[in-house]
C-alpha cells in the first residue's frame, strides 16, 4: 500500500498542471478530499481519497481582505487577531463572500480600541487599506458611546468642544452630546488610548462601558458582539 502524498502532488497528477497552479486551485479553495474543501497544499492524501476540482475553479489567487469585528470589551492586542473564525461570521454579512483560510493569515490591527472599550476593531490582510489607516489614522474621526454614572461638571461640554484644561494637562478638542441620561456619544481624531476615561473623569463622571460604532466612513451598524464581516468594495474610511 503506498505512503499518503501531498494534495498538491496529486492535484498535478490528476489536473496535469504545474506546481504553482496546483497550489493556486488548494489554496483558493477549489480542491475537495472526499467531497470535504481542503486548502492545504501539504495535506497529506492517501491512493484511495477522492481529489476532485470544484466547477468555476480559477487560477487567480486569493485577493487580500479587510474584516471589521465587533469585540467584546477587554479584547485586545494579538488576541483579536485569533477571534475571526468561520464560526463567528456574521450570517448577515451584506459583502460576504467565499470564507477562505487564507482571509484570516497575515491580518493587522489598526486604530486600536480605548482601553476596556468594546466594539468596532478593524483588521486587514490589504497593504492599500493598511496603508491608509497608518497615513491617515490621525485624520480619521472615531466615535464611541460611553454610559456614564455620575454628575457632569458645569459646560462640561462646551469645555469638551474647546478643549479641557484640567489640572494643568490641555485636552484636544473632541465633539460630545448626550443621547440619554447616561450616555454619551463622543466623536474624536486620534484618541490616546485612556483618553475617554480622563476626560470623562476630569468632568465628575465615571465610565462603566464604552463602544466604537465608528471609524471615518465606516459604521459598525448591526454587527453583533463578539462577530465580524468583510469590508466591502465600495466601503471608505
Amino acid at each position: 500500500m503506498s505512503e499518503p502524498i501531498r494534495l498538491s502532488k496529486r492535484v498535478i497528477e490528476l489536473f496535469a498542471c504545474s506546481r504553482r497552479e496546483a497550489d493556486l486551485y488548494i489554496t483558493g479553495g477549489w480542491v475537495s478530499v472526499d467531497g470535504e474543501v481542503v486548502e492545504a497544499p501539504q495535506f497529506k492524501v492517501a491512493e484511495g481519497q477522492r481529489v476532485e476540482l470544484l466547477p468555476g475553479a480559477s487560477l487567480d489567487a486569493v485577493e487580500p481582505v479587510s474584516l471589521l469585528l465587533n469585540a467584546p470589551a477587554g479584547s485586545y492586542g494579538e488576541a483579536l487577531l485569533r477571534l475571526p473564525t468561520r464560526d463567528n461570521h456574521w450570517q448577515d454579512d451584506p459583502h460576504a463572500q467565499r470564507i477562505l483560510h487564507g482571509h484570516f493569515l497575515r491580518q493587522e490591527q489598526s486604530l486600536p480600541l480605548q482601553k476596556g472599550a468594546s466594539g468596532l476593531v478593524i483588521l486587514s490582510q490589504d497593504w492599500r487599506a493598511q496603508r491608509k489607516l497608518r497615513e491617515d489614522g490621525s485624520k480619521l474621526e472615531q466615535e464611541y458611546l460611553v454610559d456614564v454614572t455620575g454628575e457632569m461638571a458645569p459646560n462640561g461640554l462646551e469645555r469638551l468642544k474647546k478643549g479641557l484644561l484640567h489640572k494643568g494637562t490641555q485636552y484636544p478638542p473632541c465633539k460630545a452630546s448626550w443621547q440619554s441620561e447616561q450616555r454619551l456619544r463622543f466623536a474624536l481624531k486620534n484618541p490616546a488610548p485612556d483618553l475617554l476615561r480622563q476626560l470623562c473623569a476630569a468632568l465628575g463622571l465615571q465610565i462603566r462601558e464604552m463602544k466604537r460604532i465608528r471609524v471615518g466612513g465606516v459604521p459598525m451598524a448591526k454587527l453583533p458582539v463578539g462577530e465580524w464581516r468583510y469590508l466591502g468594495e465600495k466601503e471608505r474610511f
